[in-house]
């Protein structure tokens, strides 16, 4: 038989790797429920119209459609390539029997025929937290979102994360006040700062948008404001721009600096960033990316903010305000990397050891008692030397070892320190960190964040 070649873009983790991502999904979801989000789990397909709507991804959607179909026949449906645009349909879909504000997360793979590279995959797992009114939903929810998501990441053993906030209210106002016509034209030639230099941005902003060189100035000082509290609202107020709606972005995007800071850990920075300029067609307040601490090359691995409007079946508007955090993107370059570990490939604490084949009954009724109490283990395949047995379960990585003795009495041996030592199976329990693969992280929580100096 011919070597298999992977399939590049479709990523398969190793039990131990897949231990980690399992317990990072976890850690994910116990925090969301903590903060009272319910788990959904939409369909994989959706209609393609409905997946293109917006023309812009049109061309990375995988289609599905029967091997055997007529030659000419249109396929009509397409794998979700988020999980937002599932989202707004289930919304639409099951209004009636959902009570509104109706708080969700949902963790699943999504399909995106991209060219593949580092933290970029046609296939791959987003967890997303997303709070949804009925044609309205206060600001409140905006902080109370970011919040979790602040505290979901905080808990896992990865890279220091960094939050960064902006608000679109602030941005359109700024530049509204100004005088700029072309708003969302102005936000995408500022976006380009990342690539280009001030002046070339400077330069494009007074010859494709029709700033005044002053106005096009006060645009790129607006867009280097990068602060960890909220003392950007004076600085911007001393650019001397005022318009009401730039005011009500500023009050907004202040609250939600404060309301974030109060929860983050020592794994996680929250700033005030006003370059970032998420999703022109989309959000229309609050936005945030999330970065982690010597991936920036990966660029953002997680993203949001509010949407007024979500869905809409014509009578009633779904608006919302969402977090989204990239578990593939994040986890297979930190596990590439040896940054995450699994501290076994399985989920057995406990090996079984057999006597003679004819003990496999006696050996079998111990498993089952430790499994009552959620014990995983397994019983040895084959009755081999007990040191054989042993190396088998070193080769496993699982740390005890089950004897029962001629006598009928029980010992169990930690094979890491070689202590062996009378136990009961209806009473013994392995340490906590020993009960299931738990990950190991050479992440530290130590401070990346610029100096003061830099972010003034």
């Amino acid at each position: 038989m011919s070597r298999i070649a992977p399939l590049s873009g479709f990523p398969e983790l190793l039990p131990a790797q897949r231990a980690v991502e399992r317990e990072v999904i976890a850690s994910l979801s116990r925090t969301f429920e903590l903060h009272g989000f319910a788990n959904i789990e939409t369909r994989v397909v959706e209609p393609i119209d409905r997946l293109a709507k917006g023309g812009e991804v049109d061309k990375e959607i995988y289609v599905l459609q029967r091997l055997a179909a007529e030659p000419d026949a249109k396929a009509e449906l397409g794998m979700h390539f988020d999980l937002t645009v599932p989202f707004a349909r289930y919304v639409l879909e099951h209004a009636g029997h959902l009570e509104f504000p109706f708080r969700r997360f949902q963790v699943q793979p999504a399909w995106r025929g991209e060219r593949p590279q580092e933290g970029r995959f046609r296939q791959f797992t987003q967890a997303d937290v997303d709070i949804v009114g009925r044609d309205e939903l206060p600001f409140h929810h905006d902080i109370e979102v970011m919040s979790v998501m602040v505290d979901a990441l905080s808990r896992l053993a990865i890279p220091r994360l960094s939050f960064q906030f902006n608000n679109r209210k602030l941005i359109q106002g700024f530049y509204r006040g100004l005088g700029i016509d072309d708003v969302t034209d102005a936000i995408r030639v500022i976006d380009k700062l990342d690539k280009l230099p001030a002046d070339e941005v400077a330069r494009m902003l007074v010859e494709r948008v029709g700033t005044t060189p002053e106005q096009a100035q006060r645009c790129l000082e607006l867009a280097t404001i990068r602060v960890p509290d909220d003392s950007f609202v004076e600085r911007v107020r001393a650019l001397g721009v005022s318009d009401e709606l730039l005011d009500q972005g500023l009050d907004e995007l202040a609250a939600v600096v404060r309301g974030c800071r109060a929860v983050a850990g020592d794994r996680v920075d929250v700033e005030a960033n006003l370059r970032i300029a998420r999703g022109l067609d989309y959000y229309t307040g609050t936005v945030v990316e999330v970065f982690m601490a010597g991936y920036e090359r990966l660029k953002s691995v997680g993203g949001g903010g509010r949407y007024d409007a979500l869905a809409s079946d014509g009578r009633t508007t779904y608006p919302g305000v969402g977090v989204s955090f990239g578990v593939s993107r994040t986890l297979i370059p930190l596990i590439t990397d040896g940054v995450l570990s699994g501290s076994r490939p399985v989920p057995s604490a406990v090996l079984v050891a057999l006597n003679t084949e004819d003990d496999r009954a006696v050996s079998t009724q111990v498993a089952s008692a430790l499994r009552s109490r959620e014990i995983a283990c397994e019983v040895a395949p084959s009755p081999a030397k007990f040191g054989k047995q042993i190396r088998f379960a070193e080769r496993r990585g699982i740390p005890f070892v089950w004897f029962v003795q001629p006598d009928g009495s029980h010992q169990v041996k930690d094979i890491r320190s070689g202590e062996q030592v009378d136990a009961d199976p209806r009473a013994w329990t392995p340490p906590e960190e020993d009960v299931r693969p738990t990950i190991i992280s050479t992440a530290t929580p130590s401070s990346t964040a610029r100096d003061t100096e830099e972010n003034q």
